[in-house]
């Protein structure tokens, strides 16, 4: 009867107010994970294969069903990432009908340059308009390597500072991107979309490069996508990285820490550690409430390394915060039995961040006593400062800002 629906339906109006009083945490995460999540494009006419979200077995699964041979995949993964084509007319090696099929049931969704800025120092900051109209950015950093032996010059490296969400969940207290909040994940479509951009757009299409995963974005925050991308990236028929050429850079998310390190491909590890007490970690690295300094550095004991591999602790120098040399004897003995190196970046400073940058005195000061512990230590010359492209200087100035990024955009006038 119509009139029991409506009570039928009122009645569970009221059920569901109850449960959600008596579980607000969970309709809490729950929303979180709506945001978070990475959103699918969807075409207008109807559901086509999106390649770029493709790995190449995928790919084959999809050529399959158009009824043509698998080992087309991996003339269309050249044509996609050493070539950087993208339209499948141009696709010459693949038969006409193969074509027309493709460019009726597939698209391959990639990023828009809406923007490149350029650094004195070469470093050069696109903005990328995403297919629904999020943005993200992306930074080429050049460096030019040390002289050989003879004092003869060696060759440029190159390096792509790639995003794996639009804005960052993790507000670290001394980061910008932090300060967007949380927008939603990239696909790995999208990851991965970045470096096929820059290398297009660089003309590094045929030149090895680096990328690091230090954009926007907490990278194992986005686990599933981020480790997509890293495969396709590593495909033989595409890029062909290797993992020593890939970093990915996190605050210590300690499940999909724990996962990472049994993973097939295994990228370098960079661990954001930026404090050496548990009290001051909490107000810098707020995650560390969740997952505490000595819980993330017993993982990092434990994580699987090769010979010559050492884990990267990067460590942002906050003036009188967390640069004093008892700060430095804390580190060394945080990381004694723990193969790695200590990466120092003084803070790169920007309206709407509370810290200042601490004098190159003291920042020496710091590193002399890590080295004279025998700790690898190395301080990061900030690239691309002018154009806001450096580390944790990354927003965007999308028309759909987090209330974060408004506030920060506002503070930055």
């Amino acid at each position: 009867m119509p009139g029991a629906r409506i009570l039928s339906r009122q009645n569970r109006a009221v059920q569901g107010q109850l449960v959600a009083r008596r579980r607000s945490t969970d309709i809490v995460q729950l929303k979180f994970t709506l945001v978070a999540g990475p959103v699918p494009i969807i075409m207008s006419n109807h559901t086509r294969t999106d390649i770029a979200e493709s790995e190449r077995h995928e790919l084959e699964h999809t050529l399959e069903r158009l009824g043509h041979p698998r080992f087309h995949a991996r003339q269309i993964f050249q044509w996609v990432y050493k070539r950087g084509i993208t339209d499948f007319a141009l696709m010459s090696d693949l038969g006409r009908d193969l074509r027309a099929q493709l460019a009726e049931s597939c698209v391959i969704t990639t990023p828009v340059v809406e923007r490149q800025e350029r650094s004195q120092d070469g470093t050069v900051k696109f903005l990328l308009r995403l297919a629904d109209g999020r943005h993200i950015e992306s930074v080429f950093i050049p460096d030019e390597t040390p002289a050989g032996p003879d004092g003869s010059p060696r060759a440029a490296r190159i390096t792509f500072c790639v995003s794996t969400q639009v804005g960052c969940a993790m507000k670290c207290a001394f980061c910008l991107t932090g300060k967007m909040g949380i927008d939603r994940s990239l696909t790995a479509g999208e990851i991965a979309g970045q470096v096929r951009v820059l290398a297009r757009e660089l003309g590094f299409l045929e030149t090895r490069f680096n990328i690091v995963l230090m954009g926007m974005g907490e990278p194992l925050h986005n686990y599933e996508e981020t480790m997509k991308a890293l495969r396709v990236l590593a495909d033989e028929h595409g890029f062909a990285m290797s993992a020593r050429r890939m970093t990915l850079s996190t605050v210590g998310v300690l499940p999909a820490l724990e996962r990472l390190a049994t993973e097939p491909l295994m990228p370098n590890l960079a661990i954001s550690l930026h404090a050496t007490t548990e009290d001051q970690r909490d107000l810098l690295v707020p995650i560390n409430r969740k997952y505490g300094l000595k819980e993330l550095l017993d993982a990092c004991r434990r994580f699987p390394l090769k010979r010559r591999e050492r884990i990267t602790f990067e460590y942002v120098l906050l003036r009188e915060v967390n640069d004093t040399p008892e700060d430095a004897r804390r580190l060394v003995k945080l990381l004694h039995g723990i193969k790695g190196k200590v990466n120092l970046l003084p803070l790169n400073e920007a309206a709407g961040i509370p810290f200042e940058r601490p004098s190159d005195d003291r920042v020496n000061s710091f590193a002399r006593i890590l080295a004279d512990h025998g700790i690898p230590v190395s301080v990061r010359k900030s690239r691309g400062r002018d154009i806001r492209a450096a580390c944790g200087q990354l927003i965007t100035e999308s028309d759909r800002k987090a209330p974060g990024a408004r506030l920060a955009m506002l503070m930055d006038q």
